[in-house]
């Protein structure tokens, strides 16, 4: 699995076991990734994968490393995503 591939599976992760926020966000504590036994089977090393989504501005959270029992009640935010184009402001666009 590439890292695009895993970003993609952290999102459909943070999604199942986080809370969707007013904005349209999702948050999870990190604890709850790390110890989430699916979590285990998919991720080799989580860590790494939230360092590659965050530098992409997929999630947010504090710091740049997150430890297993420091950092488990450490909220991660995975980012809205943008809305699709809508269709009138392309078809305007081009006329």
């Amino acid at each position: 699995m590439n890292v695009e591939e895993e970003i993609q599976k952290l999102e459909e992760e943070i999604h199942r076991l986080g809370s969707l926020q007013p904005d349209g966000s999702y948050k999870v504590t990190f604890g709850v990734l790390f110890n989430d036994d699916r979590c285990a089977n998919i991720f080799e090393a989580l860590v790494g994968t939230l360092r590659a989504a965050k530098k992409r501005k997929i999630v947010a959270f504090p710091g740049e490393l997150l430890l297993q029992g420091v950092h488990d009640k450490v909220e991660i935010t995975l980012r809205p995503s943008p809305p699709p184009p809508q269709a009138s402001s392309v078809s305007a666009a081009t006329s």
